[in-house]
């Protein structure tokens, strides 16, 4: 089979990225520019600066793309871009510039779900691995328990009802006066603490999550309790939803006898987190996978790998996509 070579762009947040990637594994570039420095002193993403740094970064970002996979665009069998879920007008500047590249340079285009791309970051770390498995999908917009069928077949078994955990590690660390990005703050000051105070947990049926409650908690513990050390809430806080986020998946591994589990997102690279789904994987004896740490942000090299596997499905983009901040993965 012939190996497919495709363009991939990420722009749905704060990350401008490029990505070059053979047969959905085989990373050849993958270059991020991010605007954690800006958005710093505003304590989160501002989105009108975010798409303006987009677009002044998008084509600088790609030629070294190409430059440091050593080609050019006609090298190029596919264009892929993130459509959503995400900023609107930050991913309005990348699906703007993938549909320009594919109508001038005549090559398809693949619209790819940003979410979908964190599951497929899998892909690249491990090249072994193959659906089905089960996926936690952790970060600053999602909580989901998702079932891979298949490549391009997600089946969700449970979600956030509220704040996603990112969005939790992110509100507790400005709480706390902690500098954004909030959830590896938080993670580093847990370090340090001891995990002594119990916090409330929130019990749903099925397998969906709840993490506004504890947040809450956290927020008014820091407001009321001037002689709690920010280490031990930090250390509780993060034992806490670790907890929740291990009593659900474990549920899940067991309803559907699966022995194959990867993280991905954002918060898949909290050490703690990555250290407690080891144990699980003993325990149950089921192989557990996290992307490498580069991986777990927004980078265009999971968009790539996941717009490998619906190209060859054959779901590919006309010139009418648009962007879609509150994409669903199906």
């Amino acid at each position: 089979m012939k190996d497919i070579t495709i363009l991939g762009i990420e722009t749905s947040c704060d990350e401008t990225s490029a990505s070059i990637v053979k047969n959905g594994r085989e990373v050849l570039s993958n270059v991020i520019n991010s605007q954690i420095k800006i958005h710093e002193k505003f304590g989160g993403v501002v989105p009108e600066i975010a798409s303006r740094k987009h677009i002044e970064a998008i084509s600088t970002v790609t030629e070294e793309a190409l430059k440091k996979a050593n080609m050019d665009f006609s090298d190029i069998d596919v264009i892929a871009c993130t459509y959503g879920p995400g900023l609107v007008g930050a991913l309005l500047v990348g699906v703007g510039y993938a549909k320009a590249l594919s109508y001038a340079l005549n090559k398809p285009l693949v619209g790819v779900n940003h979410i979908e791309g964190h599951i497929a970051a899998n892909y690249i770390t491990f090249k072994e691995l193959e659906p089905e498995f089960l996926c936690l999908v952790i970060s600053g917009g999602h909580t989901h328990l998702i079932k891979i069928e298949d490549y391009t077949k997600f089946k969700i078994l449970g979600k956030t009802k509220d704040d996603a955990i990112g969005e939790a590690f992110d509100k507790v660390a400005r709480v706390m006066e902690l500098s954004y990005p909030g959830g590896p703050k938080v993670d580093k000051l847990a370090k340090s603490g001891e995990p002594n105070i119990e916090l409330p947990k929130t019990h749903l049926d099925g397998l969906d999550f709840s993490f506004s409650g504890i947040k809450t908690a956290v927020i008014n513990l820091n407001h009321n309790k001037k002689n709690i050390k920010k280490e031990d809430l930090c250390a509780s806080f993060e034992k806490t939803v670790t907890d929740m986020l291990i009593q659900n998946t474990e549920k899940a591994l067991k309803m559907e006898n699966f022995k194959k589990l990867a993280l991905a997102g954002g918060v898949s690279a909290n050490s703690y987190i990555r250290e407690r789904f080891l144990e699980l994987g003993k325990k149950l004896d089921v192989e557990i996978y996290f992307p490498e740490i580069s991986l777990c942000t927004d980078n265009a090299a999971m968009i790539a790998s996941s717009a490998y596997y619906n190209y060859l499905a054959g779901n590919l983009s006309d010139l009418s996509l648009n962007a879609v901040p509150n994409l669903k993965i199906s």
